[in-house]
């Protein structure tokens, strides 16, 4: 049985990582990669153990085993991945409902993972139905980027009730970032 619930243990964060790796753009085929998706960013166990210390990720296991995480992260880790500063900087420059997005009080989806096996239960919306559970009473909205080349995600992301606000290129490829407004849904 699978249960949903903020990451406690240092064993919750190693299953993040452990999901995270078999997920990897890098350690996936192409064909996998567009059908299924991916992940881009890499963390490690302090890291994790870090930006959890500021706001507790959501997970859901099945027994010992991590079948999804969803990484939380706020203004107060946006220097701590290296490869998410840019977003957060796009985040600096853009505005929501006629507000610069820098003077509201957002959560950061710093990466999303549902494990193989667990894909097309329904475990997607129920964890971001626990995020927000989670989150709501603190932060007006949730907001992440995701590849364009990730239609799955992108696609599941709209369906939870994100909104796509900007789009913009970078070295690596063209980004949409999402809104999930509490206030609005």
């Amino acid at each position: 049985m699978v249960t949903i619930f903020q990451a406690v243990t240092e064993a919750d964060l190693q299953g993040i990582l452990d999901l995270q790796e078999e997920n990897l753009v890098q350690n996936i085929s192409e064909s996998e990669k567009n059908e299924q998706g991916f992940v881009r960013v890499q963390h490690h166990l302090e890291l994790l153990k870090s930006l959890n210390s500021i706001e507790s990720h959501i997970i859901a296991k099945d027994g010992d085993h991590v079948a999804a995480y969803f990484l939380a992260m706020t203004k107060m880790s946006r220097n701590d991945v290296p490869m998410l500063v840019p977003m957060f900087e796009q985040f600096d420059e853009l505005y929501h409902q006629g507000k610069k997005v820098s003077e509201y009080n957002y959560m950061a989806v710093g990466q999303v993972c549902v494990g193989k096996k667990y894909r097309g239960q329904g475990l997607f919306f129920n964890c971001y139905e626990a995020f927000r559970n989670a989150f709501e009473k603190d932060y007006d909205f949730a907001i992440t980027e995701i590849s364009i080349s990730n239609t799955r995600s992108l696609k599941a992301h709209q369906k939870v009730g994100f909104k796509v606000i900007h789009t913009f290129k970078d070295e690596y490829e063209t980004w949409a970032i999402v809104v999930w407004d509490w206030g609005k849904n």
